[in-house]
């Protein structure tokens, strides 16, 4: 039987932070949490690196990792972003353009993942560029009918547009949103005079979505089922930067997901590890043993 994969697809760059670059971009970040619960060898981060030095700190990072990865190099430099934070820890992004995964290529190892998938998260700014945009459509394409399509919709500085987003709510069963993208999406789709809640449960009709996930900050987060919802507050802790700690949460709760737990229960893992990820510096820590339950 062929191993079947759960995939963070888009983009890999390096997150340029106050005290160093440590390497991010949500599928890496989701591929790496996911796989603290599933195992590293069913987790895989596609994208594409360049063919320069930071490549190769790329791979040599995802080995400490022990994140498999399916990298094309392309003649475009590895991807950057310099972040910046607030007082809070809440970071802001400079996110440099026409690099390696604006233009992934859809190889043919790329493609045998995409018909082995069992979940998969992708994300708007990928798809900032054409070349990367129809890659992922392909990708998506090609899953199994059984596969879980999570978009995370990660919306980044001008890097997105309307078409895009329905583009792929079309093609997702799962959408992570957070509030501030809520209110964005509200104004681009035209969704005057509704509340978080009423448009949350709009958008699940709309695209026959299985869940919605929305993350408020510490104002807590909502999974929204047909005919359910889960709330739970967010954990008080002390913030060291809060980096990744999104990522953390999809790929902990889509692992959770797969593994058959109930959508409350898949909450509250993802709710809890996203609250640790917050603690420590960088996207990628070890979570401890008790988490992992």
């Amino acid at each position: 039987m062929e191993k079947r994969y759960i995939v963070g697809l888009g983009e890999a760059l390096w997150d340029v932070l106050p005290e160093g670059k440590k390497l991010g971009g949500a599928p890496a970040n989701f591929a790496y949490h996911a796989g603290q619960f599933l195992g590293e060898e069913n987790t895989l981060a596609i994208s594409a690196l360049g063919q320069d030095k930071l490549a190769e700190e790329t791979i040599d990072s995802l080995k400490e990792h022990k994140l498999n990865y399916l990298m094309p190099q392309v003649p475009y430099p590895t991807g950057t972003v310099q972040v910046t934070l607030d007082e809070q820890g809440i970071p802001t992004y400079d996110i440099k353009e026409n690099v390696a995964w604006d233009n992934i290529p859809l190889t043919d190892d790329i493609e045998k993942v995409a018909r082995n998938c069992r979940a998969v998260c992708f994300g708007s700014l990928a798809q900032r560029n054409v070349v990367s945009r129809e890659t992922i459509y392909k990708f998506l394409d090609h899953t199994p009918a059984d596969c879980v399509k999570i978009f995370d919709i990660n919306l980044r500085q001008q890097f997105y547009s309307k078409e895009v987003i329905k583009e792929s709510l079309r093609r997702c069963n799962i959408l992570k949103i957070n509030d501030e993208e809520l209110v964005l999406i509200g104004r681009m789709f035209d969704y005057p005079g509704l509340d978080m809640e009423n448009k949350c449960w709009l958008i699940l009709g709309k695209y026959n979505l299985d869940m919605l996930v929305l993350t408020c900050g510490t104002n807590g987060s909502y999974v929204f089922t047909p005919g359910a919802m889960s709330f739970r507050e967010t954990p008080k802790v002390a913030v060291a930067d809060t980096v990744g700690a999104g990522d953390s949460f999809t790929g902990s709760f889509c692992a959770a997901i797969l593994a058959g737990k109930p959508v409350s229960e898949a909450h509250r893992i993802a709710v809890d590890v996203s609250a640790y990820v917050c603690t420590q510096n960088g996207a990628m820590p070890t979570l401890p043993p008790e988490l992992l339950k």
